[in-house]
């Protein structure tokens, strides 16, 4: 079944933009939106993909839990996955949710574990012996941060556990956030010192953990809360999640003491009702509940998804709202030349939160809602900087309200502007020439997922395209010391740096190479289809057209048109022979998918290996040109069984799929 071009084009337009945001909220500290705007593009996209499954692309941010971790800290890799939690905003997904889950179970009534959503920063920590060892960030749930110095610091979290036989192996996970009191004094003390003020415990919070200097994080009073236990060894068997809290509990961790256990849909409805009015009163900031299937056993069975359990979920408060008005409309630039109009409002308050300003995503949504400039509108957020502008409230329009136009030139650049047929994106025409586009795909470009030029940030970048010194990204390897020494706040040796950076990242793999270009649509696990399927062979890529793209594994009609047209552009070609005159050669990858028996064939992983991880286990199979899904079904290859497999070792043997154990799966690996 086609995907209407309008849905396509909408679905990319989310999944850069939610990206955007991902990168800006867990890896700058930037946020540029609220929970609430973030939530309506996730859940925007969700429904897009669930009505047109074509557009679903493993890089999708609906297939992920967060972003990348920052640079400023050593990575650490989580053993069992952070993942995040689906929401629900409404009672009538609640039951939704409920009847998923007794129709998996064949129960008619469920048991949950009920517990507030703290609003803070997620964190697991390590202890081993009963010693605390190491403490890190969720991060994009497969590695995050480690920030262990700065965990230390917080007296809510035990340096060591009450036991004389501790468990060897204990991953505590919860969430660090700020009291509220705590953060009217943090904030007090900031404005004695005539400092900027936090906006929210939150950020503070977030800030705080990810100091540099581990005595910043002490003196802020933050606070720690347990939710549950990932990796383990020793630790009692437990049946329930309500039990496994207990158990942390006694083992002196902070837990919520407005924890409960609720029989069937009811019951959690009644938890949701008696917490809303309880939430001014709590010392800490909670946006919603949580409600989690409370036999373990169960959670098991039912698995969960890419980015989230399918045994619990999130039932979020609604999104505080505030009036403001529309003092204008501007419009920015992206990276992919997209045109975007932003509102700028008159300061306003919503939930101890000033705002000024909200995304309007494109000009049908402006026309959809009628806004104009000089409207009074509804504004909602529900944790953070940017508001969702709700609606109009037209009684209270002025006389001299005006409609916003759509430039038919780029704002930066004076370049036509066009929007293609069936598209809701106007786009500057310029390309790379665009100084907005040039700066973002230059930084882009030499990011670490992607080319890795370590130094070359966004205030260099700036200079270099405002000093014209470069214009693409092949004249970076034109560059040499004696030019960057002359720029602003750059040092001799810092120009030398950077020349050596840019040097080191001619040797590249060719994945990391077509994900550094910008392709649109084109994210890092497209990027390793392409390079796996034409056998890291560029000028195959370059060539192909629209059909020999659509053979690519997880490649649909709108990414094989994006990338066909991004190789037609003779721009475009000219800069890749630049980069590669310049020196840019391509390493080959360890392992040939193509020789392996593992390569093109679809695994699910269920249960608990003897020695091999689960994410060890998914690297290697995707190394050798593999896939693992968290799903059984036809097209799956090999179902891997480890101890206590659950309903999917049934729905194999159901569908005829072969299944191996550790050491069936370790010989084909070998093969």
């Amino acid at each position: 079944m086609r995907v209407p071009a309008r849905a396509a084009a909408r679905a990319a337009k989310l999944r850069a933009e939610i990206e955007g945001h991902n990168y800006r909220y867990h890896v700058l500290d930037e946020p540029l939106v609220t929970d609430a705007e973030y939530d309506a593009l996730m859940r925007e996209l969700q429904e897009l993909e669930a009505r047109h499954p074509e557009l679903v692309m493993p890089d999708s941010p609906t297939q992920r839990v967060g972003a990348a971790p920052s640079e400023a800290f050593k990575e650490v890799s989580h053993a069992v996955p952070m993942l995040s939690l689906n929401n629900a905003f409404d009672e009538q997904e609640v039951e939704a949710f409920d009847r998923r889950v007794r129709e998996a179970l064949g129960a008619e009534r469920v048991e949950y574990a009920v517990e507030p959503k703290f609003d803070g920063l997620a964190v697991s920590l390590i202890y081993e012996g009963g010693a605390l060892k190491r403490g890190a960030t969720r991060g994009d749930g497969y590695t995050g941060e480690d920030v262990t110095a700065n965990l230390r610091t917080v007296r809510a979290i035990p340096l060591g556990l009450t036991s004389r036989r501790a468990p060897r192996l204990l991953e505590v996970r919860g969430e660090v956030l700020m009291l509220k009191s705590d953060f009217e004094h943090l904030n007090r003390a900031q404005r004695e010192k005539g400092e900027k003020e936090f906006a929210n415990p939150r950020n503070a919070a977030a800030g705080s953990l990810r100091q540099l200097d581990s005595a910043v994080t002490a003196g802020r009073r933050l606070t720690f809360f347990a939710y549950g236990i990932g990796a383990q060894d020793g630790a009692p068997r437990f049946r329930r999640h309500s039990e496994l809290l207990d158990y942390l509990e006694e083992k002196r961790f902070p837990v919520a003491r407005e924890r409960a256990v609720a029989s069937g849909l009811r019951e959690v409805l009644e938890y949701y009702r008696r917490m809303a009015p309880k939430r001014p009163e709590l010392p800490y900031e909670i946006d919603g509940v949580v409600y989690k299937v409370n036999d373990l056993a169960g959670q098991e069975e039912l698995g969960f998804v890419s980015r989230a359990p399918r045994y619990a979920v999130a039932h979020k408060f609604p999104a505080e709202e505030a009036t403001s008005v529309v003092a204008g409309i501007e419009v920015q630039v992206g990276r992919t030349g997209a045109l975007t109009p932003v509102a700028r409002l008159d300061p306003v308050s919503v939930g101890g939160v000033t705002v000024t300003n909200a995304t309007l995503h494109n000009e049908d949504e402006i026309r959809r809602k009628d806004i104009r400039i000089g409207d009074t509108v509804v504004v909602r957020r529900a944790g953070d900087v940017i508001p969702e502008v709700v609606r109009v409230i037209a009684s209270r329009r002025p006389g001299n309200a005006r409609r916003f136009v759509m430039p038919a030139r780029c704002p930066v650049c004076n370049a036509a502007v066009e929007k293609p047929e069936g598209e809701v994106v106007a786009r500057c025409t310029a390309g790379l020439y665009c100084p907005a586009q040039r700066k973002q795909a230059l930084l882009h470009f030499a990011s670490r997922r992607a080319m890795d030029i370590e130094g070359l940030g966004e205030k260099l970048v700036d200079q270099l395209v405002d000093r014209k010194m470069v214009e693409t990204p092949a004249d970076l390897y034109r560059l040499d010391a004696g030019s960057l020494s002359a720029l602003e706040r750059m040092a001799e040796k810092s120009a030398s740096n950077i020349v050596a950076a840019i040097e080191g990242s001619k040797r590249v793999m060719l994945a990391r190479f077509i994900y550094a270009l910008g392709i649109r649509n084109v994210g890092e696990t497209t990027a390793r289809d392409l390079a796996r399927h034409f056998g890291d062979r560029l000028k195959a890529i370059m060539g192909a057209d629209d059909q020999t793209l659509l053979e690519v594994p997880d490649v649909g009609p709108v990414v094989a048109r994006s990338i066909a047209q991004f190789f037609h552009e003779p721009h475009n070609r000219k800069v890749i022979e630049q980069l590669l005159d310049a020196g840019i050669v391509f390493e080959r990858a360890a392992s040939q998918p193509g020789r392996s028996r593992v390569a093109g064939k679809t695994f699910v992983l269920t249960g608990t290996l003897p020695n091999l991880a689960r994410e060890e286990a998914k690297r290697r199979i995707e190394a050798q040109g593999g896939r693992v899904t968290g799903s059984v079904s036809k097209k799956t290859g090999y179902v891997v069984l480890g101890a206590d497999p659950g309903a999917k070792h049934d729905k194999a043997r159901k569908l005829g799929i072969p299944v191996l154990d550790e050491a069936g799966l370790l010989e084909l690996l070998n093969d």
